[in-house]
């Protein structure tokens, strides 16, 4: 029986992906040193498309930045096509500033006296249609849906009048047309002004047989983002989250307290389907974090909560889905409890894995991977930077205990990713038997915070305990032994669908890189 288990679980070490090697492709807003980096310029929201073609970026002054991608094709063939031939490949994924728009701008609630700041909180792409792309965009109060597509530029060509001439250079006149000291009438007449003409032009002598229509020519191609529709007015409190859903038709928007359900195609309305409210304000335990739609399912929908737990939600059940089908949550360990307990319990975001399966949401300390189909603990606990909790009080003086990181997977289900401080975030396979825990920094050499033998994070139920172990590391330094910046920090990130690619937003910069 030991033999075998044993045979089992080499079986598995050895059938588990070899940890990556990432490499830098490209940044776009590299900082100088030294730079003072402007507040509206701090990019808080990415998000590719789901072909990987595209990516979007909105920042704190409400801009909303696209890119594509340029390597789509190489040495006359499709980027498919070569997948397919026998040689190996290795891809420098390449992308382009696109086009960029102002999305929101600063407004101010005159009945609550309160200032709406800017700021891009979350974006989503959604279906393309007619070579044209959209995307929702939200700040905290308003949504808008917004359409950027290619348009010609129409100029007029071939004119009667020359445009340097017009100016006020000399005679108006036509390259063709011969200049006389008089204007005359289209019958030989003399006129002293001809009527609606200004003293400098002139009509050729007998007649204006030499005139013609201009010709009007389609010779440029600018991109035009329009926004079709907003939608307002639903939010009592600060948006957090979107997510469109798997239908093309619906998307969801949440709040503190309400998650509401909205057609594209309608902007003055929208249903409340979870509230958490209270009918007594001060009975508040919880609020929504974040909230998510399957991927596949058009019914089905996550969404997150301060204490830490994951609630599945069937939209066929009733309509209003207060009372959940599914509830993940982790058990306390006893003794364990403290004052900052709650707070790092807080998650601050999920992500449904690309075929539904399982969720991965993230914590202040932790990232944990959970199965829809095994609500009593994660499958896997990923610790993020554990060897900060000495330094809890600390961050909490300073709020950086507050601070919301972003997690993704990648396309395959191998490996989930987040951020850390000092511009650094980690990567870890969550593959039975992986033991890939690297880490990485947001610059042009992201491997050179990477520790030579990384140690394998708790993952199995029966370890939990391990969480909330201490000591063991020094306080407030990174993989390296250099004290962590807190006021460097990697928020958001974003895994290319199908490739092993990541979008990382440090500050101002966006870093690309691939493995």
């Amino acid at each position: 029986m030991n033999g075998g288990g044993s045979e089992e679980a080499a079986e598995a070490v050895a059938a588990a992906p070899v940890p990556l090697e990432w490499k830098f492709a490209q940044v776009f807003g590299e900082r100088t040193a030294g730079e003072e980096v402007q507040e509206v310029d701090i990019i808080s929201a990415i998000e590719f498309d789901r072909t990987g073609d595209h990516l979007a970026t909105g920042d704190r002054g409400g801009r909303v930045v696209l890119f594509e991608r340029t390597d789509k094709r190489d040495h006359g063939g499709n980027r498919r096509d070569l997948e397919r031939m026998d040689f190996p490949i290795i891809r420098h994924p390449e992308f382009r500033y696109k086009t960029e728009f102002q999305s929101h701008e600063p407004e101010f609630d005159y009945l609550k006296s309160l200032e709406i700041e800017e700021k891009i909180n979350k974006i989503r792409w959604c279906q393309a249609a007619n070579g044209a792309l959209f995307l929702l965009s939200t700040n905290d109060k308003t949504i808008k849906f917004w359409k950027v597509h290619e348009k010609k530029v129409k100029k007029i060509c071939d004119m009667n009048v020359d445009p340097a001439k017009a100016a006020g250079n000399g005679p108006v006149v036509g390259p063709s047309i011969p200049t006389s000291s008089k204007p005359y009438t289209a019958n030989g007449g003399c006129l002293d002004k001809p009527l609606g003409l200004s003293n400098d032009f002139s009509f050729p002598l007998g007649g204006v047989p030499s005139l013609h229509l201009p010709v009007l020519t389609s010779s440029e191609i600018s991109l035009v983002p329009r926004c079709r529709r907003i939608y307002a007015h639903a939010h009592d409190y600060h948006i957090n989250s979107i997510s469109n859903n798997s239908d093309g038709e619906t998307f969801i928007s949440a709040d503190d307290l309400r998650i509401n359900l909205w057609n594209l195609e309608i902007s003055n309305q929208s249903f409340n389907i979870v509230d958490v409210k209270p009918a007594n304000m001060e009975d508040l335990t919880e609020v929504i974090t974040s909230a998510e739609f399957h991927p596949t399912h058009c019914n089905i929908l996550a969404y997150s909560s301060s204490r830490g737990s994951v609630r599945l939600v069937d939209m066929r059940q009733s309509a209003l889905c207060d009372s959940h089908s599914k509830l993940f949550e982790e058990q306390e360990v006893p003794g364990s409890r403290s004052f900052f307990t709650e707070i790092i319990a807080s998650i601050s975001d999920i992500k449904f894995a690309k075929d539904g399966r399982y969720i991965l949401s993230r914590d202040y300390m932790t990232l944990k991977l959970w199965d829809i189909n095994m609500d009593s603990g994660p499958v896997s606990t990923f610790q993020v930077h554990e060897n900060l909790r000495p330094k809890l009080c600390d961050l909490y003086e300073n709020d950086s205990i507050f601070d919301k990181f972003e997690c993704c997977l990648s396309g395959d289900g191998l490996r989930v990713a987040t951020g850390s401080y000092s511009n650094l975030f980690r990567v870890f396979g969550c593959s039975e038997g992986s033991t890939e825990a690297t880490t990485l920094e947001a610059s042009k050499n992201p491997m050179r915070k990477q520790v030579q033998t990384p140690s394998r994070p708790s993952r199995s139920l029966g370890t939990l305990s391990h969480g909330f172990r201490r000591g063991a590391d020094t306080s407030g330094v990174d993989t390296n032994g250099n004290a962590f910046d807190f006021t460097t920090k990697l928020l958001h990130l974003a895994w290319h669908p199908t490739e092993n690619s990541l979008a990382c937003a440090a500050s101002n910069s966006l870093y690309m890189y691939y493995a």
